[in-house]
């Protein structure tokens, strides 16, 4: 079991091949493991007169990934340095043993940054790699270290406005004008024939979305984990995960004295935060699955209750707290519907995340306490040309979504936001393109409509009745244009461009605010 980063373009081919109904291919849990993904290029290799040009030329190119090395149980060592591999893909470094496989490569990024009208430069250096012990075990490690040369307000815009993933690590040299990050995914885990169990570091995705996902995204940072997929029958797909988050709350009963005087000479901890979630996916019809999953933010202390994968987590907490919403946690429902190939080239998706909600008062506009979200999208492929894709999506969050009265139960994780990196008390629309005219590269130009409300205060969120409305003391309305280009010349070799350009709209200003931001870079690795 050795998972794929979620960033990888295998991802968005294998999704576009299942919109076609060429494979089944369950992507609503983010990342798989490389095996996965060899089935379902298996898969497609038997259905090559199915397959455009273009879509072939791909199928070979990721086949050289993701084909399976074989190794032997006998007691031959093997090692080589800077050659290809038997699929014919170039690797830094392999070694075989007795059961044993492992393979690595190096890390490198460089990008030229032009973020309204500040020129930065982004580079970056680390090491991945991964293996095999035995036909059940697998690890993978990947580590790099981030420096980009820029002011701070440039730093703090460029983590906290947009999706961008947040880093934990954040280092700024104010003499020097740089900013200095961190980034380390690691997993051990045990596959059998319908099922996995994994300990690792890493975001785990949860839904659809084009440009933020609601229930889980990859917004905050990467986070240890406790992992478990299970597939009993074809048609049914069990998830469950439990996290280990950063509450940045203080612990002031915690703290202690050093007896001296440096840096404050008191030990600083932080109040305990977990996240636990579990999921099912029901596939009724070939391209038809719906997703149904519970999750809870609890803190202080790890609960044995929320590291049973089949228990209820809000019956837990009911149990647990006494039914005292000061001594309980933070719990979620969310629904996902996915639908491809019906009619054929399609994928039509909806989310609904309910923070929380009076069924009997959902319609009463006096009394709801409607605090949820959802999003309606749809693509479709193969438009007019060969490899050609459209798409729209709508999302909507209601106010108060995600947030809690005890701040260390905030659906977020070092401050950041666990779901939509927009937070709540929005709404966004979008219409995109994309196209691939040659192979491995990828053109993809979106144009989004978004608008932001205010964040409720605790007092408003759990006494007002009627509740805030929708957008209430609204903060913008932007609009935002997003060009992309990428080339995967080898295997994990990219080189990458885009352009994004927004305007924005402020309440009772005269003027707009227009921004803009292109960069250009190559990297080697994700």
């Amino acid at each position: 079991m050795v998972f794929e980063n979620h960033n990888n373009e295998v991802y968005q081919y294998l999704a576009r091949m299942s919109h076609k109904g060429l494979i089944e291919f369950n992507d609503v849990i983010l990342p798989v493991s490389r095996e996965t993904i060899t089935i379902k290029l298996f898969e497609l290799q038997k259905q090559g007169s199915l397959l455009s040009v273009i879509e072939k030329k791909e199928l070979s190119f990721y086949l050289q990934e993701y084909t399976p090395i074989s190794f032997t149980s006998s007691n031959k060592e093997s090692s080589a340095f800077f050659k290809k591999d038997s699929n014919g893909r170039f690797r830094s470094f392999t070694a075989t043993g007795d059961n044993f496989y492992i393979t690595a490569d190096p890390l490198m990024q460089g990008a030229s940054i032009n973020y309204n009208g500040i020129y930065f430069t982004q580079r970056a250096i680390g090491v991945q790699f991964w293996g095999k012990v035995g036909k059940h075990i697998g690890f993978q490690v990947s580590g790099k270290d981030v420096t980009e040369n820029r002011d701070g307000t440039t730093k703090d815009a460029l983590i906290y406005n947009g999706p961008r993933t947040g880093f934990v690590n954040l280092i700024y040299d104010e003499v020097n004008k740089k900013v200095n990050f961190s980034e380390y995914r690691a997993n051990i885990g045990y596959s059998w024939k319908n099922g996995s169990i994994n300990i690792g570091q890493d975001n785990m995705l949860w839904g659809y979305g084009q440009n933020g996902r609601m229930v889980l995204s990859d917004k905050a940072p990467i986070a240890p984990y406790i992992r478990i997929d299970y597939q009993p029958l074809k048609w049914l797909k069990f998830n469950y995960a439990h996290f280990w988050l950063n509450s940045k709350v203080t612990d002031s009963n915690s703290t202690y004295s050093f007896n001296n005087t440096v840096y404050g000479g008191a030990r600083t901890t932080y109040v305990p935060k977990f996240f636990a979630t579990h999921s099912v996916t029901i596939t009724p019809l070939k391209g038809v699955d719906f997703s149904l999953g519970e999750s809870m933010v609890y803190a202080d202390k790890l609960n044995m209750a929320y590291l049973l994968p089949l228990m209820f987590f809000k019956v837990a907490d009911n149990n647990i707290s006494n039914y005292n919403i000061l001594a309980g946690s933070n719990g979620q429902l969310f629904f996902q519907l996915s639908v491809k190939n019906r009619p054929k080239h399609t994928h039509f998706y909806s989310t609904l995340f309910i923070d929380e909600i009076r069924v009997g008062e959902i319609f009463n506009a006096s009394k709801s306490r409607n605090q949820l979200g959802y999003n309606i999208g749809a693509s479709v492929t193969d438009v007019f040309v060969p490899y050609l894709t459209t798409y729209a999506e709508f999302t909507k969050v209601f106010p108060s979504v995600y947030n809690n009265l005890n701040p260390a139960l905030n659906y977020t994780s070092y401050g950041f936001p666990l779901g939509d990196w927009m937070g709540n008390n929005f709404d966004r629309l979008l219409f995109g393109i994309k196209y691939t005219p040659i192979a491995k590269l990828k053109l993809d130009a979106r144009f989004q409509i978004s608008r932001k409300g205010a964040e409720t205060t605790i007092d408003q969120q759990y006494l007002d009745s009627p509740q805030p409305k929708f957008l209430f003391e609204k903060i913008y309305d932007q609009r935002e244009l997003f060009i992309n280009a990428s080339y995967e010349l080898l295997n994990n070799l990219y080189i990458k461009a885009n352009l994004r350009t927004i305007n924005t709209i402020y309440p009772n200003q005269v003027t707009n605010s227009t921004f803009s931001n292109f960069s250009l870079g190559v990297n080697f690795g994700l």
